[in-house]
């Protein structure tokens, strides 16, 4: 098919075979009042390329962008260095232009691509299983509710208030479209996790208990004793996991009880990107694996003996009855997971247990200096690659200010939970590989600044 437009002779015989006289007729159903007689009040006309051009480039000059400034942003997006090598792969036409194997059997390398991942993913997370990837984090995390309510049969579920605000506005948010109760429990600035309060929110009519490992302050659960007192009550335990680098200095869920585990694998290969788009993980103990949404990727042999792949799993409504589909809002992410995969090869284990100990080494350098600022006080002392410090007055206001001197300092509590106004004063700030000696000098000269009301 050609994709030019349309002639008016292409259009006076179109509009002849339907038997219209114009295409106002089309919109005769629509009332009058209601259809546009002009241009749309407050937007521009019709510019040129060039002129448009001009335009969206001055607007994005207005950008402060993560590599071009001291940058301590995370809660749940992180910026780390992505080999160039990484990208050089996946531009490849073979990978860049495959979609969805809906074909399998002429889709091999696409199938080998998401089996691979899909091993990574599991022994990431310490499970026996792991599908062919999701939207985001967030949205599997809401898949995996779901899928805990039809193992177990029951329709209530506690989220720690050491969960991101943002998977929890999309679990409420989804749950009022199935009725599940969602139990949330509140966040305060505790140098310990919620454990206590999380093993004493389960019942007999819980689900499912959903815990971040490291969770939103940066705090790591006891995720063992966790799955010890959900499991007695027949509740599964999911495991969200934001920064998937820190899996290679701490312990992986599955190994600690965990039923699900879900994730965000922005960090590996995948880039910050604006936002988007970015890449669902999920993993979960083998019996269950006919309760999980998405696909599954498997190897096999062909009719010669010679090895291959198929679709083992399919669970979508794409792919089956609608009534017996698990999930219909997730996908497998193709582009993404293959930049995760490429960037966790390159790696390796002990590659990967390298970064996170850099990770780390860079977030205690920042709490060691940034605490030498009056006023300036450290939450908790157990983190990984993000901490949360107590600032003397609102963060919210903090952080805007260092942003006028070209410092992106971390993310506000305050913003995460506006509601919450014990919260306003937390500053989360991450670190990663990519954080140097240099950037952390100037957060602390500038943020030291601000809180001395010092004029930029």
């Amino acid at each position: 098919m050609r994709y030019l437009p349309l002639t008016d002779a292409d259009r006076a015989a179109m509009l002849d075979v339907i038997g219209a006289a114009s295409v106002d007729d089309l919109f005769i159903d629509v009332p009058a009042e209601a259809r546009l007689s002009g241009p749309v009040e407050g937007l521009p006309m019709h510019a040129s390329e060039m002129a448009v051009e001009r335009h969206m480039s001055a607007l994005a000059g207005k950008n402060l962008s993560a590599g071009s400034v001291p940058f301590f942003l995370g809660a749940g997006a992180y910026r780390h260095h992505v080999p160039a090598s990484v990208d050089h792969i996946i531009q490849r036409g073979e990978f860049l232009t495959a979609y969805t194997p809906y074909q399998p059997e002429i889709a091999q390398g696409t199938l080998q691509v998401l089996f691979e991942f899909q091993t990574q993913v599991a022994r990431l997370f310490g499970t026996d299983i792991a599908n062919a990837s999701m939207y985001d984090g967030s949205t599997a995390c809401w898949e995996a509710i779901l899928m805990a309510a039809r193992i177990t049969r029951k329709d209530r579920a506690i989220l720690s208030g050491g969960l991101h605000p943002h998977y929890g506005e999309v679990v409420r948010t989804m749950a009022k479209f199935t009725e599940d109760e969602i139990a949330s429990l509140p966040c305060d600035l505790k140098g310990e996790p919620d454990d206590a309060a999380v093993i004493a929110a389960i019942d007999d009519k819980t689900s499912c208990v959903v815990v971040q490992y490291p969770d939103i302050l940066g705090r790591v659960p006891d995720l063992a004793a966790i799955s010890e007192a959900a499991h007695a009550k027949g509740a599964l335990v999911i495991a969200v996991v934001t920064e998937p680098v820190a899996l290679g200095m701490i312990e992986a869920p599955g190994n600690l009880g965990a039923d699900i585990v879900v994730g965000e694998g922005q960090s590996l290969g995948v880039g910050l990107q604006f936002g988007g788009p970015y890449l669902g993980l999920f993993g979960c103990r083998e019996k269950f694996v006919r309760q999980m949404p998405g696909r599954l990727c498997g190897e096999t042999v062909d009719a010669e003996g010679k090895r291959g792949f198929v679709l083992t799993l399919s669970t979508r409504e794409q792919h089956i009855r609608r009534e017996k589909a698990t999930s219909n809002i997730c996908t497998n992410s193709g582009l993404c997971a293959l930049a995760f995969s490429i960037h966790l090869t390159l790696l390796g284990g002990g590659g990967l247990a390298q970064l996170a100990a850099v990770n780390h080494a860079r977030t205690q350098a920042v709490v060691e200096r940034l605490t030498q600022i009056p006023g300036v006080s450290l939450l908790n002392d157990a983190y990984f690659n993000e901490v949360t410090l107590v600032l003397p007055g609102d963060a919210r206001e903090v952080l805007r200010e260092l942003a006028d001197r070209k410092v992106l300092g971390g993310v506000s509590l305050g913003r995460l939970f506006p509601a919450q106004e014990d919260l306003h004063k937390g500053l989360l700030v991450a670190a990663t590989e990519a954080t140097t000696d240099e950037d952390i000098e100037t957060l602390a000269i500038e943020l030291a600044a601000v809180l001395e009301g010092v004029p930029a």
